[in-house]
């Protein structure tokens, strides 16, 4: 087709000739030639030409084409009168084998009717080539087929016709068979294949052979076909594999299923001689084999699971039988091929999980271990962590690494890590695997305490209570624990020469200043004071603060007035003539308050002020002056009370007193004033002797009762003591009262003593008498009822049961003559000595109101002189017991109970002892009408003789 369309300018010279030829030799009817296979649009004929006529008349005429059937497969062109393809003819399809191949078509013209026949013979073109109806021929030649046989083949067909159809076969070259053509009676041609030479299927089972055709166009084209002849067996072989050995490699992953192998036997024999059936051999029983064999294709499937870390390899015996039981064997060798099918292991060798935060660079901390089973690169392992850390890996031994600080470290940027490990291998694809571990970093005190500025400032009002809080100072110190703990002082420094200390405090914990003591605005205006934060590390660590207190003023002081100054003698003020004028400055009051600001704005203002004032004061300068002109009915004297008053919140005041004199010469004003001092200061000095003698009467009659009721209530107290408390009395004897006659003792024998107990504190005095006589306690202050209270007490002495009256004394209270001290004289006879003597004899009244007046002055010094425990109950009862603890008072001792007297002078014990047994004492009845007599007065009684004489 290409060809002929490569040839177009040949053919239309063709067609020309071809015309002129029918033009020539049939007037009537005009006949086309042309080939098949044409483009769209290429010249057929000129039909105006051929059929002599005009192109105008081919227009008029409405010249058109009539086709027999539905194909049209040319076209009039009207304005040029030519016949053009307008299809694609194919010969081959509008005649197939017919031959010649054409077609007619009629030109209709109008105006005359005109009628025109035209014939277009289609000419074949030699656009096939010959093709067989089968791409192969398959023959089944047994090996034991004579020579001679013959084998019919396909025929090709070529569509083309004449020199264009299929001309000739053609078979390649072989021994065994030959070609022999042949042709049919239509003309067609086939071909037959003979075998020559016999077949042996052993030696070769196949046989291929080329079959072509070949047609007679220009160019010469052919078509081919595979003959493909199988050589059928004999059975007269056994099965034999292919390999001795077969190798396989498998990957360790793969999937159950999945063929590993092929392995193959081949038996010469073909048919049912050649089947050939697969086994394995010598599989033991402890060792599982995970393949399984196709008993028919040989194929090797994975049928368990394999790991190269557990088996590397696999051997297997293989066996191949045909079905007569022939054999052959052979050896499978798998190879199980390492995957990268295991994640490297992370272990923590050494690992505290701790680091000190000042740990230099390169410190280890950790010892980390890393395994993969897997081999060679698969198993090469490379450990890392994140490069943002200040840490880095450091490789030590085979599979383990360390893990080092890199740079310093800061807890208070950053207290803690987490570091992940990352653990990855060399396969295809890397597999990697990772660990998270948690490193805590320790504080070390390494940042002061710090404060949020340099100088804190606040305020106090002043006078302020002690402890009130100043201010609450917090520091942040940036460490942890202990070391972060802070504490607060005040550092040392003075204020106004005095230890900050001393005005104020903090507390150590809290960080609050406190002010000890009441501040005052107007001594210092602002305390500047250090405080010292420190932590607990060790060694501890400090910052300091300035804190800058400013004392806020209150309205605490009044005003003080300067001018006038007022003082005692100071009585005339200020002088204003009579004749002075409207605003006449007579003077001013100069007043200051210390305080500050709006509580140290003062005014001025009149107290008091009459209705028909004279003078006034500035209410911001305090100047007096007058508001109007002075009259004869104003006093001399006026006294102006002046008022100085402050702004604070509350107020404070100060008053001024200006004495003013309205007078016109010094004289009156001075006898004036004289009068008036005198009048006042004699007013008040007699109010104030009046308050004074009031308060001094009222003080003494307080004082004198409470006095005289302690007196009565410590009396009756002593009394109760005295008689019912039960507890051992220690008689003690006043001295210097045994002599009062001209022997230097008294008539008769008077016993008074002191008692002290061991729980009053307080002494008595009382008299004992001997026998079954009365006993009176005397007090001192009792002279005038002496007699009654005897008088009483003998009545109550008489009872048989009164527990005052004496009885006699027993054994143990007797003394040896060497043990009895006293004064010289004391030493009795021998009934005395042996304490079975006479009782003494009472004393007269006279005698014992003498005795009871002297003992009242001296029982004080007696009292004076012993000490806490003299003469106690311990050495009164103890049989050792001694009058040496007893000061040597130079009198008469009595012992109650016993008729001996002791006295500390031996020389004198025998001449007492003779006195006392030649004076008796009268009777009681007796020795009341008898004067007492005189006794020797003492310093004492002297004094008080005297003042008795006076009164």
């Amino acid at each position: 087709m290409d060809t002929l369309r490569g040839n177009g300018v040949r053919m239309d010279s063709i067609v020309s000739i071809l015309l002129l030829v029918v033009f020539s030799t049939v007037s009537a009817q005009i006949r086309y030639s042309i080939p098949e296979e044409m483009r769209k649009g290429h010249f057929v004929g000129d039909v105006a030409k051929d059929l002599g006529l005009d192109v105008k008349r081919l227009v008029s005429g409405r010249a058109r084409l009539v086709v027999d059937d539905n194909n049209q497969y040319v076209a009039l062109n009207q304005n040029k009168g030519h016949i053009v393809v307008f299809e694609r003819i194919d010969r081959e399809k509008m005649c197939a084998k017919k031959s010649p191949c054409s077609f007619s078509l009629e030109i209709v013209l109008e105006d005359p009717l005109e009628l025109f026949s035209i014939t277009i013979e289609i000419q074949d073109v030699n656009d096939h080539a010959p093709a067989f109806p089968k791409k192969e021929i398959n023959l089944n030649i047994s090996e034991s087929m004579p020579t001679g046989t013959v084998f019919l083949l396909d025929s090709a067909v070529d569509p083309d016709v004449g020199v264009n159809s299929l001309q000739s076969y053609s078979l390649k070259a072989n021994k065994y068979f030959v070609l022999k053509p042949h042709t049919r009676a239509d003309g067609s041609k086939y071909a037959e294949m003979m075998l020559q030479t016999g077949l042996d299927r052993e030696e070769q089972s196949q046989h291929t052979f080329v079959l072509t055709a070949v047609d007679g166009g220009e160019p010469q084209r052919s078509g081919t076909v595979k003959i493909h002849v199988t050589v059928l067996d004999a059975n007269d072989n056994g099965p034999v594999f292919t390999q001795s050995t077969y190798k396989a490699s498998v990957l360790e992953n793969v999937l159950r299923g999945a063929v590993i192998a092929r392995v193959s036997a081949v038996d010469l024999d073909q048919g049912y001689n050649g089947n050939v059936t697969y086994f394995f051999t010598h599989i033991g029983d402890d060792s599982p084999c995970p393949f399984d064999i196709n008993a028919h294709t040989g194929e090797v499937k994975l049928a368990g699971d394999i790991d190269y870390e557990i088996t590397p390899y696999y051997e297997i015996n293989l066996q191949a039988k045909d079905p007569w039981g022939v054999a052959g064997a052979s050896k499978l060798v798998i190879e199980i091929i390492d995957v990268n099918d295991n994640r490297p292991v992370i272990t923590l060798a050494s690992y505290s999980g701790k680091i000190s935060e000042d740990s230099a660079p390169g410190t280890v901390v950790a010892l980390i271990g890393v395994q993969d089973k897997d081999s060679d690169k698969n198993g090469q392992v490379h450990l890392s962590i994140d490069g943002n850390l200040p840490f880095t890996i450091k490789s030590s031994l085979r599979n383990y690494y360390t893990l080092i600080t890199q740079h310093d470290l800061d807890r208070e940027k950053c207290s803690e890590y987490n570091i992940t490990l990352t653990a990855t291998d060399e396969g295809v694809p890397a597999l990697l695997s990772s660990k998270t571990v948690f490193l805590e970093v320790t504080d070390v005190n390494d940042n002061p305490p710090a404060f949020s500025q340099s100088i804190f400032n606040t305020q106090l009002l002043e006078n302020n209570s002690p402890g009130v809080s100043v201010l609450r100072l917090h520091a942040t110190d940036r460490d942890q624990g202990q070391n972060a703990r802070i504490s607060y002082f005040l550092v040392d420094s003075e204020i106004s020469g005095h230890p900050a200390s001393s005005y104020f405090s903090i507390n150590t914990e809290s960080g609050v200043i406190q002010a000890l003591r009441s501040l005052d605005y107007e001594q210092t205006k602002y305390y500047t004071i250090h405080v010292k934060a420190q932590d607990g590390g060790s060694p501890p660590l400090s910052s300091n603060v300035t804190v800058k207190i400013l004392i806020q003023d209150q309205n605490d002081n009044p005003p003080q007035v300067l001018y006038p100054v007022q003082t005692g003698g100071s009585v005339v003020g200020e002088m204003v003539p009579r004749s002075a004028d409207v605003g006449y400055l007579v003077s001013k009051v100069v007043a200051v308050d210390v305080d500050s600001g709006q509580n140290a704005w003062l005014s001025y203002k009149l107290q008091k002020v009459p209705d028909r004032a004279l003078f006034e004061v500035g209410l911001q300068n305090g100047e007096i002056r007058t508001i109007r002109q002075v009259t004869d009915k104003d006093p001399v004297n006026q006294k102006l009370t002046v008022i100085v008053e402050d702004n604070g919140q509350p107020s404070r005041s100060a008053t001024v007193i200006v004495n003013v004199a309205v007078a016109d010469s010094f004289s009156e004003v001075l006898s004036e004033f004289t009068d008036f001092k005198h009048d006042k200061e004699y007013n008040d000095n007699l109010t104030f002797y009046l308050v004074l003698a009031l308060a001094v009467v009222s003080f003494l009659f307080i004082t004198c009762l409470v006095v005289i009721i302690s007196v009565k209530i410590y009396r009756w107290r002593q009394s109760r003591i005295l008689y019912h408390s039960g507890l051992p009395v220690i008689p003690y004897y006043p001295p210097r009262y045994s002599d009062t006659l001209g022997t230097a003792t008294l008539p008769h024998v008077y016993n008074y003593e002191m008692c002290r107990t061991t729980d009053s504190r307080k002494s008595d005095c009382k008299f004992n008498f001997a026998g079954s006589q009365n006993m009176s306690i005397m007090e001192p202050s009792s002279r005038g009822s002496t007699m009654q209270r005897l008088q009483s007490e003998k009545n109550i002495l008489d009872e048989p049961d009164s527990p005052l009256e004496q009885k006699p004394p027993n054994n143990d209270w007797r003394f040896t003559q060497g043990q009895r001290p006293g004064p010289s004289g004391a030493t009795g006879g021998p009934e005395v000595a042996m304490g079975t003597g006479p009782w003494p004899q009472p004393p007269t009244e006279a005698e014992q109101l003498q005795a009871l007046m002297a003992a009242a002055n001296e029982v004080s010094e007696a009292t004076a002189t012993l000490g806490p425990g003299t003469m106690g109950l311990s050495t009164r009862y103890s049989p050792q017991f001694t009058l040496q603890h007893v000061p040597d008072y130079r009198q008469n001792v009595y012992i109650p109970g016993s008729t001996a007297t002791l006295t500390s002078n031996p020389q004198q014990q025998q001449a007492t002892a003779q006195q006392a047994t030649q004076q008796a004492l009268p009777p009681p009845q007796a020795t009341a009408q008898v004067e007492p007599p005189k006794a020797a007065q003492t310093p004492a009684s002297k004094k008080k003789s005297a003042k008795k004489e006076k009164k």
